[in-house]
């Protein structure tokens, strides 16, 4: 009668919608926080230091959109935030999928300040509009289960962009200097997490704005 995560709250369409494209953002994103880090330090010998210090301006970024965010959400609703979000982090994903061991220290500080800027447009409205479908009894439901699919989307992109760069790697160091491998595994990485993305762009195209539904 009163479950730790309510299972019925996905009756709601929208909450299931803004569901699974935050799962898949979340699964994406991993692949920045994740592999980024692996190509500065082990492979350009880049300080954690300077590594953390390149990812900096994205998370600021992503900080100092939300209130401009939310007013956009007000005045246009999630879709059209969602689904431009959604390209510019599709599109910068696979960028990043093109690292070489010349690739320049702030073309890459640039390029993932654009992906968080992206991101930032995703998050916040997709999850608002989910939330604003339920009724108001509901709401604690809701963000329980969000809390918990971030956590759960967030160990499965790990554990699966891990597995692909490895996998990748191993494959290449048949026949290329294990560095060189281990590029192109974490690109290879990085290209799945932008197809990945992409089945958020094709998703965010059925939101509709929600208004509170009474209980089903």
């Amino acid at each position: 009668q009163q479950p730790m995560l309510n299972f019925r709250i996905f009756k709601y369409p929208m909450f299931a919608l803004s569901s699974a494209i935050t799962m898949v953002v979340n699964i994406s994103m991993f692949s920045g926080i994740l592999l980024l880090p692996i190509f500065l330090q082990t492979l350009r010998g880049i300080s954690p230091m300077d590594a953390g210090l390149m990812l900096l301006p994205g998370a600021l970024l992503n900080a100092l959109m939300s209130p401009i965010t939310g007013r956009l959400f007000d005045k246009i609703g999630a879709r059209i935030l969602a689904l431009i979000g959604l390209i510019i982090t599709t599109v910068t994903t696979y960028y990043f999928s093109k690292l070489s061991m010349d690739s320049g220290y702030y073309y890459m500080m640039a390029l993932n300040a654009v992906r968080y800027l992206g991101m930032s447009m995703v998050m916040m409205p997709v999850q608002t509009n989910g939330l604003n479908q339920l009724p108001p009894q509901y709401y604690p439901h809701g963000t329980a289960m969000n809390n918990t699919l971030n956590q759960v989307s967030a160990a499965i992109g790990t554990a699966a962009l891990v597995t692909v760069m490895t996998t990748r790697a191993n494959e290449y160091a048949a026949d290329a200097p294990l560095p060189l491998a281990m590029l192109h595994g974490i690109n290879d990485a990085f290209l799945v997490a932008a197809l990945i993305s992409v089945i958020a762009v094709v998703l965010s195209l059925f939101i509709k704005r929600a208004r509170p539904s009474s209980v089903l």
